[in-house]
């Protein structure tokens, strides 16, 4: 997260979010904002508070103090069903999709779900048209075209990653929030999935908030990039600057992004 910066939007913002499991202080105290149409990332070891910072934007888990704000409302206590509707999606390290169910299937009830019909899902389909259609835009977004009528079950890996973005993308919300997106894949997978946020990205109404541990994929993607260390921010700024960070490239980067930094 960032400081201040008067010429963009703020989207999504921390004050002072604190996070206690008994004595563990998991997230301390941190303050920060993400800004819209920006990718952003939060990087840091096992241990750091990435996960956890995570968890309390999304809200997945309450904070022991502090408050989150979307567009500047305090949506601190709000359950993650009534974030989802207020425009916040979020993925998961593991897969959330309904196996038996069909790629097209899978995506038309994301996106019937935030729709006007969302209490009729067994209703024909022919009556929902539009979200079918909204089902194709999609798929072809995320890369799995060909696929639509393939049951979920029978994805491989890779393209069970790539259907569950295109689940909480049928929503249209306004933020995405990603929880290691590239979990489980080769290493010959990820820049396909990086094409697809670079997609997602280039259509210019979307943030999505990013943590993630392969740091090349961090470092050519990400418009900012918040490093948490001990619960706390270590650092925060655009790729070059953390990249040259010395407490960074000490902590976390090493030599390999050190050029940067000069570039």
């Amino acid at each position: 997260m960032t400081g201040d910066s008067p010429e963009r939007e703020v989207i999504l913002e921390a004050r002072n979010l604190r996070k206690e499991f008994g004595g563990l202080v998991a997230v301390a105290d941190v303050s920060g904002k993400i800004y819209a149409h920006t990718l952003h990332s939060i990087i840091g070891p096992n241990g750091a508070g990435k996960t956890t910072l995570f968890n309390l934007l999304s809200g997945t888990m309450p904070p022991t103090r502090g408050q989150i704000f979307f567009k500047g409302k305090d949506i601190t206590h709000q359950p993650p069903y009534r974030m989802v509707h207020q425009g916040l999606g979020r993925s998961f390290q593991i897969t959330n999709i309904f196996p038996s169910l069909t790629v097209l299937e899978n995506i038309r009830l994301a996106a019937q779900a935030m729709g006007h019909d969302s209490f009729k899902l067994f209703q024909h389909v022919e009556r929902f048209q539009r979200y079918e259609d909204q089902a194709r835009e999609v798929i072809e977004v995320v890369g799995l075209q060909g696929l639509e009528l393939v049951l979920a079950r029978n994805l491989a890996h890779g393209q069970k990653r790539k259907l569950e973005l295109g689940i909480m993308f049928a929503g249209d919300p306004e933020i995405l929030l990603l929880d290691e997106p590239t979990a489980g894949m080769s290493s010959e997978q990820v820049p396909e999935l990086l094409e697809i946020l670079q997609r997602i990205m280039a259509r210019g109404d979307k943030t999505i908030v990013l943590v993630e541990h392969r740091m090349d994929m961090v470092m050519s993607i990400s418009d900012f990039i918040t490093v948490m260390h001990l619960g706390q921010i270590l650092a925060e700024g655009t790729p070059q600057e953390i990249a040259a960070n010395p407490l960074v490239q000490k902590a976390y980067l090493g030599a390999l992004y050190g050029d940067l930094g000069t570039a």
